[in-house]
């Protein structure tokens, strides 16, 4: 079935009038439908032009038509002719659609997920749960996580207690991507994903490029990325590659990157009154590079890679509001949490490490030691 665009006029014209106008207008390519008082015009489209020219010896239907053809403002032309189909009301919105998934990368990628946001039992709100993160996650429902922020475990040249060094690469990622999997059918509707990560790991594996490219594939949208300077922090060294020569220098980095994904939407609703970002943070943080010392504690903590607490501040004060659920699959010894609580967010904390989970509780509660309620849960 044909597509038309519509107008209508108030029926003031004689018969000999409406009997001149309708063949010119026809001729043009209009269908005229008289109806009660009303003339009704369906077009898509239409040699004005010809309409023009032929005002002169029709008075009154006529040149009233192309007035108000005139009107619409959402045209093109075509071998001389004004264009109106493609503006038809119905068609826009399919076109709209359409022409969104084609235009933004984002949207054609992106799944349509569920946006039905389910609640978290709260006996595993405010806890550090000591377990396996990939089936340990099974236990939440869809959709219940405002904001999961982590960095995977770095676990190739690092000592690690419960883990084995010497897993080759596709077994690594498979592990990674197996937890990630579950974050991305926990996180809620418009929630964020945001994973710190180091731009290479040995052997020349881009691991930012393979995480982000995992998250892109399971349909999350790509929000952007900020780089995390370290001020030098990792060119300390002296490992050059081919020292003054183009054979196979040796490139340092001084960052890492901290990538950021959504879910179904690059909004995220919440109530006013819970957002406690300032004006001055907010118009630093949105500039994508952040120049933030690395954590100095490392060994106090008997950890060997840990992300500091001012980074994990500005994630969650620039993507989440105040009670909104935070958690972390890679959770080690507990900046993401401490933070979190510090900064009157829920939080869900989980790592397989038994001692860096009593790690994370001990910061927990020197955070504020009201917070005493909370336990190791060994599951």
């Amino acid at each position: 079935m044909k597509e038309y665009r519509t107008l209508q006029l108030a029926n003031n014209y004689d018969d000999d009038n409406i009997s001149l106008a309708i063949p010119v207008l026809s001729k043009a390519g209009i269908e005229v439908h008289f109806e009660e008082d009303l003339v009704t015009l369906d077009f898509d489209t239409v040699d004005v032009n010809y309409i023009e020219s032929m005002c002169g010896k029709v008075n009154g239907l006529l040149p009233d038509a192309l007035s108000e053809l005139m009107k619409i403002r959402s045209f093109s032309t075509s071998n001389g002719k004004i264009v109106f189909a493609s503006f038809n009301k119905d068609k826009k919105v399919k076109g709209k659609e359409l022409n969104k998934r084609r235009r933004l990368g984002y949207e054609y990628h992106r799944k349509d997920f569920a946006e039905t946001n389910r609640d978290v039992s709260d006996d595993l709100l405010n806890k550090i749960h000591c377990a396996d993160s990939a089936l340990f996650l099974q236990k939440l429902p869809d959709n219940c996580v405002d904001l999961i922020f982590t960095s995977p475990p770095y676990n190739f040249g690092i000592s690690y207690n419960s883990t084995n060094d010497a897993n080759l690469w596709d077994e690594y990622f498979e592990a990674i991507f197996k937890v990630f999997r579950e974050c991305v059918r926990v996180l809620k509707s418009g929630g964020r994903m945001v994973v710190n990560i180091q731009p290479l790991f040995s052997d020349y594996i881009p691991s930012h490029h393979i995480i982000s490219n995992f998250f892109i594939e399971q349909g999350l949208i790509w929000k952007g990325e900020v780089i995390w300077e370290k001020n030098n922090y990792n060119c300390k060294y002296c490992t050059w590659g081919s020292w003054q020569s183009p054979s196979s220098p040796y490139l340092k980095y001084s960052w890492e990157f901290i990538e950021i994904f959504c879910k179904n939407s690059l909004k995220k609703d919440g109530d006013k009154t819970n957002i406690d970002i300032s004006g001055d943070e907010f118009k630093k943080w949105v500039y994508g590079k952040w120049s933030i010392a690395p954590e100095r504690r490392m060994k106090d903590f008997g950890h060997d890679a840990m992300f500091p607490e001012e980074l994990a501040r500005r994630v969650v004060k620039l993507f989440s509001y105040k009670n909104d659920i935070v958690l972390d699959p890679f959770n080690g010894a507990g900046t993401t949490t401490k933070v979190s609580y510090a900064l009157n967010r829920r939080f869900i904390g989980i790592d397989i490490d038994k001692k860096y989970c009593e790690i994370a509780k001990k910061r927990l509660l020197e955070t504020n030691d009201i917070f005493n309620h909370i336990d190791v849960e060994e599951l």
